[in-house]
């Protein structure tokens, strides 16, 4: 795997991760970041490193949860972030540039075959960065290998569609004016590990064991914390898949969708706080 301490990124293709998505979370990274900030602060507090853990952060994103890590282990620890993006490799790099720590470096990689230089660590962390793996199985059994015997793994996945109202109810608004797919259970994608048995077999045929599972629930911020049901419209439409389904709709349509969701939001405001509407996502550690 290529690592890019000064910058230089591994091209990567297909992977929509490493294009148009990545794209779009860069765009709106920091309303993204505050979205899921609560989920990650309570895995970094589960996880609980300390100085001299070597981690690697899977799915890393802007680098806000790799720079975490990083400062938890110092001074001897390091911190490695990888992701399939190079926009947000780079974008990672330039605040860990800015923030001046040295103990993290950051590579562009697929996750799901590539094992980082230093390997093996002592640490496996992501958040939200593990359910879009084509063949799980052996994307954990690859993960596996980048761990000394008795690594730990730190993941956040969502909960069940039912339990994430964030995403159902504004689905069931667009779904009112335009067909959308049902999602396919256990296929790559956000709900890919909300059943727990099947996510504790993907963990034990890549060689993971004694794994605990915990529940997170709480109110997610849609758009960010400080969003208002105007800020929460503009962000769902240009940042999350489902948004896409509009771009060819006729004008009108699509201007009856963002009524709609205005109203839904307008409902979940709270002055001060943003869209707060209801999420749930497992808490899942496990043992090389």
């Amino acid at each position: 795997m290529t690592d890019t301490p000064s910058g230089t990124i591994e091209s990567l293709q297909a992977e929509d991760w490493a294009g148009d998505m990545g794209a779009k979370w860069l765009a709106n990274i920091d309303r993204f970041e505050s979205m899921i900030a609560p989920v990650g602060a309570a895995l970094l507090a589960r996880a609980h490193y300390r100085p001299g853990d070597r981690v690697v952060d899977i799915g890393c994103g802007g680098g806000a949860t790799t720079l975490a890590i990083a400062e938890a282990v110092a001074p001897d620890g390091v911190a490695v972030g990888i992701d399939i993006s190079a926009d947000l490799v780079a974008t990672a790099i330039a605040r860990a540039d800015a923030a001046g720590i040295a103990n993290v470096r950051f590579a562009c990689a697929d996750a799901a075959t590539c094992l980082p230089d230093e390997a093996p660590f002592d640490r496996l962390f992501s958040r939200f960065g593990s359910m879009f793996f084509v063949d799980p199985a052996a994307a954990f059994a690859n993960l596996h290998r980048s761990l000394k015997a008795g690594g730990r793994i730190d993941l956040a996945v969502w909960g069940p569609p039912r339990d994430n109202l964030w995403m159902m109810e504004i689905i069931g608004v667009v779904r009112q004016h335009i067909e959308v797919a049902p999602a396919i259970p256990r296929a790559p994608g956000p709900f890919a590990f909300e059943d727990v048995d099947y996510l504790t077999e993907i963990l034990a045929a890549g060689g993971f064991g004694d794994p605990t599972i915990d529940a997170y629930a709480g109110l997610q911020p849609v758009g960010g914390s400080d969003a208002d049901p105007d800020d929460a419209v503009r962000f769902f439409l240009s940042s999350m898949s489902v948004g896409r389904l509009l771009d060819d709709q006729d004008p009108d349509l699509r201007h009856r969708v963002e009524q709609d969701l205005h109203a839904l939001f307008a409902r979940h405001h709270r002055p001060g706080q943003g869209v707060m509407m209801a999420g749930k996502a497992w808490l899942v550690s496990a043992t090389a």
